[in-house]
């Protein structure tokens, strides 16, 4: 037996959730079995605590779409026991069972070694919100940008992407445009080492002007709506967004005048269903070019107990940072 955390649906199609003592015999199928020490909470995560999102298939349900841990038993000559890894995305903790429990049962492919120069909680400090972020900056990179060509801008730069997001690009060298909607904000964002903060309003107000004066040489966007359709026509010329995000809406209000005049990119990250070489190489680049007393900064402990309300918590906005999940506490 061991504890997790259980989301059931009532008859009236309401969620709740609880700590529950569970058997190893109730995981699911898979050919690796992993004694998880720490989770983190996403969005996603707050979906599938509480109403669902369309994300759920089947309950009881055990949430948790990041973990890292250790291998307990393995089927796969991949890993072994003892192995530290890590998991993000794969639908995992939404159509399959999660890392909000302190066992964990996966597919080999769906798992990563542990970089060097991380452990199991500064994994999971890092979550698919830091993973995400990586991406974005690589891309980025991938596609032109360098140090000293202009600020990038970043958009919920206080949230769990762009937190991780501003930490890598001023730890690289880059100036960095913070963006955020709550000023009690602005300390920690430049403790992070965002040099400029931006607020919300300044930047989501709507625009009828297709192309503005070229201001950013790359942006992480974890917004969407107004806010990126906006960003577009403020950006230098070649320059790229990385879209990773859309908490402020999925339509896109934009002409297509930035594309054509400005050669202007929007590259779509997609953390889910990243391919293993890819998952392998941003990991890497987290352990060498993401500052641990950075990370740490933004770190918020928790258990398995406190995720019903740091559920709620989230798909309202109220969280800062990275919380970290010590499933086992």
């Amino acid at each position: 037996m061991f504890k997790a955390l259980l989301v059931n649906k009532n008859e009236d199609g309401k969620t709740s959730a609880s700590v529950e003592e569970i058997s190893i015999d109730q995981l699911p199928e898979g050919n690796v079995t992993v004694a998880v020490e720490y989770s983190t909470v996403n969005y996603k995560d707050g979906l599938c605590i509480g109403p669902g999102g369309g994300l759920v298939r089947t309950y009881p349900h055990v949430p948790g779409i990041d973990f890292a841990g250790t291998v307990e038993t393995s089927d796969d000559d991949r890993y072994k026991a003892g192995d530290k890894v890590v998991l993000t995305g794969w639908r995992v903790g939404e159509a399959r069972w999660g890392g909000y429990g302190q066992k964990a049962r996966v597919k080999a492919d769906m798992l990563v070694p542990l970089p060097k120069g991380l452990d199991t909680r500064m994994a999971m400090a890092v979550g698919t919100a830091g993973f995400t972020a990586m991406l974005a900056v690589m891309a980025l990179e991938d596609h032109g940008l360098k140090p000293g060509t202009g600020p990038v801008l970043v958009t919920g730069a206080a949230g769990g992407v762009g937190s991780v997001a501003t930490a890598i690009l001023a730890n690289l060298g880059y100036e960095v445009a913070a963006v955020t909607g709550r000023p009690e904000a602005a300390d920690y964002l430049t403790s992070l080492g965002a040099t400029q903060i931006v607020a919300r309003d300044d930047i989501n107000e709507i625009t009828k002007r297709p192309l503005e004066k070229e201001t950013w040489a790359g942006c992480v966007d974890a917004v969407g709506g107004d806010m990126l359709a906006r960003v577009l026509g403020q950006m230098q010329y070649g320059a790229s967004v990385s879209a990773v995000g859309l908490a402020g809406g999925a339509q896109l209000n934009a002409t297509v005048i930035p594309f054509l005049l400005r050669g202007v990119n929007l590259l779509g990250i997609d953390s889910v269903m990243q391919p293993y070489d890819n998952r392998v190489r941003a990991w890497a680049r987290i352990a060498k070019d993401l500052p641990l007393d950075r990370l740490e900064a933004m770190i918020t402990p928790a258990t398995l107990a406190d995720l019903p309300e740091l559920g709620r918590d989230i798909l309202k906005g109220r969280i800062k940072g990275r919380v970290v999940v010590d499933v086992n506490a």
